[in-house]
Parts: C-alpha cells; sequence; structure tokens
C-alpha cells in the first residue's frame, strides 16, 4: 500500500509490436540463462533393482509404523457390552435434553416449512446415496394385493381425518373470475414465449456432415429443376380464345405500334399545333 501511495499518476503508453517483441525476447533470454546455471545431469534408467528397493522402502516404512502401535488384546463384543453401550446412549441422550433451557416457542412460517421439506428432500438424496447394492425381487401377485390393500387402507384413513366441508355453489361471478385467470395465464404465458423463444433462431453447428447434406440437396434440387424444364420444353398451354381476349389483344398491338412508330408524338405535336393556330384566329 505504500509503496502504491508514493507512485504518482502515470501516462498510459499504448503497448505496441515492438514493446511486445521485446518483452518476448526478455522472456526467452530468462528461460536461456535459467537453463544455463543448471549442472549437466546423466540420466540413469529406471533398472528392475531401483525398483525393488523402492518397494522395500515402502514396506519398511509401513511396517516400522506398524511397530510403534502397541500390541492389543481383542475381546469379543458381548450381549453385556452391547446393552451398557445402549444405556450409555440413553443416558447421554437424557443428559443432553436436561441441559437445554427453557425456549420459547416460535410460529411455523412458510418459510420454514419450505426449509423442512428442502431438508427432508436433502435427507432423502443423502439416504438413498448411502444405500448399497441390493438384490431385486420380483413383484409377486402377494406382493401386488398387499400393495393395492395398503393403498386403499390409506386413502381411507386420510378421508377419515378430513373434517366435513360446506358447499359452495358455483356462481357467475366465480366463473368470471376462473375465466379471468385463464386468461391471465395465457397472456403471461404468450409473453413470456414472446420474449424467451419468438424472433431467436435455432443455433445447429455447421459440421461437414451438414455442409455435404446441404450440397447434396443443392445437386438434387439442380437436377430435379433441369429435369421438369425438359420435360416442359416444346410444350405449351391451351387457352381459350373469346371476344374479350380478342379485343385486348388488338389494342395492346395498337399500342405497341403507336410506341414503336413514334406516332404518339406526332399526334400530341399535331394537336399542340391546331391548339395555337386556333388561338392564332381567335386574336387575329
Amino acid at each position: 500500500v505504500l509503496y502504491k501511495e508514493s507512485v504518482g499518476t502515470g501516462t498510459p503508453t499504448p503497448v505496441t509490436p515492438e514493446m511486445e517483441r521485446v518483452k518476448r525476447n526478455q522472456e526467452i533470454c530468462s528461460s536461456v540463462l535459467y537453463k544455463e546455471n543448471i549442472g549437466k545431469a546423466t540420466p540413469t534408467p529406471v533398472t528392475p533393482e531401483m525398483e525393488r528397493v523402492k518397494r522395500n522402502q515402502e514396506i519398511i516404512s509401513s511396517v516400522l509404523y506398524k511397530e510403534n502401535v502397541g500390541k492389543v488384546t481383542p475381546t469379543p463384543i458381548t450381549p453385556e457390552m452391547e446393552r451398557v453401550k445402549r444405556n450409555q446412549e440413553i443416558i447421554s441422550s437424557v443428559l443432553y435434553k436436561e441441559n437445554v433451557g427453557q425456549a420459547t416457542p416460535t410460529p411455523v412460517t412458510p418459510e420454514m416449512e419450505r426449509v423442512k421439506r428442502n431438508q427432508e428432500q436433502i435427507s432423502s438424496v443423502a439416504y438413498r446415496e448411502g444405500l448399497g447394492k441390493a438384490t431385486p425381487s420380483p413383484v409377486t401377485p402377494e406382493m401386488e394385493r398387499v400393495k393395492r390393500n395398503q393403498e386403499q387402507i390409506s386413502s381411507v384413513l386420510y378421508k377419515e381425518q378430513m373434517a366435513k366441508g360446506t358447499p359452495t355453489p358455483l356462481t357467475p361471478e366465480m366463473e368470471r373470475a376462473k375465466r379471468n385467470q385463464e386468461n391471465i395465464s395465457s397472456v403471461l404465458y404468450s409473453d413470456s414465449f414472446r420474449k424467451q423463444v419468438q424472433g431467436k433462431a435455432a443455433y445447429v453447428l455447421d459440421t461437414p456432415e451438414m455442409r455435404r447434406v446441404r450440397e447434396t440437396q443443392k445437386h438434387i434440387s439442380t437436377v430435379k429443376y433441369h429435369e421438369d424444364f425438359e420435360k416442359s420444353k416444346g410444350s405449351f398451354t391451351p387457352v381459350v380464345t373469346d371476344p374479350i381476349t380478342e379485343r385486348v389483344k388488338k389494342n395492346m398491338q395498337d399500342f405497341s405500334d403507336i410506341s414503336y412508330r413514334g406516332i404518339q408524338r406526332r399526334v400530341v405535336e399535331m394537336e399542340r399545333k391546331r391548339v395555337d393556330q386556333d388561338q392564332e384566329n381567335l386574336t387575329g
């Protein structure tokens, strides 16, 4: 910090190609000098004898570690020892509860309920991860019967615990609120769709296989187009000639002749000369 405080405000300089070249040269020189300081060594191959010595060292280290451990006399776990162990666990649990003082009860909030459910799910996942491999047993008809009976008993007990409710009539106001909720849900879904999906293209990797298929499709389309063209070449579509078609055809021919021969331009000039002559006659 003190070093940075004593440094004044400097002018930043851009990193030029010359500075990059000098930096790379400095790194190369540092690497060369580092390698020059290392003396020359003679590499030795790893022989079977060296492998044997290495394994012996590992075995000796393991033996010395075990020698430091004193000798013990194993004792079998008797029912009396099991009973004492369980009593100790019960006593520890009782003493733990006695040490707990009086607490102030807190209401169960929705957040606490959510955390509790998350903990139960985590515990269930952790419990399943700790399960070892089991031997699958086939589902027999007897097991299916017991399972159905249990489901029926659970359903009966669940319905017995439910209190009696008061039915409410379905009024027009409730119908209207229900339709409004459906409309709101549809609008929110459409807005979410437009924001997330609509207008965005699905990116597909341009792999060599995709390029090959695309080129093949182009060739197939070109071949099909030329094939259709060759089949339709030299053929024509007959059209019924009626008086209206004849009249339109004649009018188009007249317009073409007028445009080609310049008749329209001469008609306009003659009309302008006639208007000028009429004006002169009126003024004269």
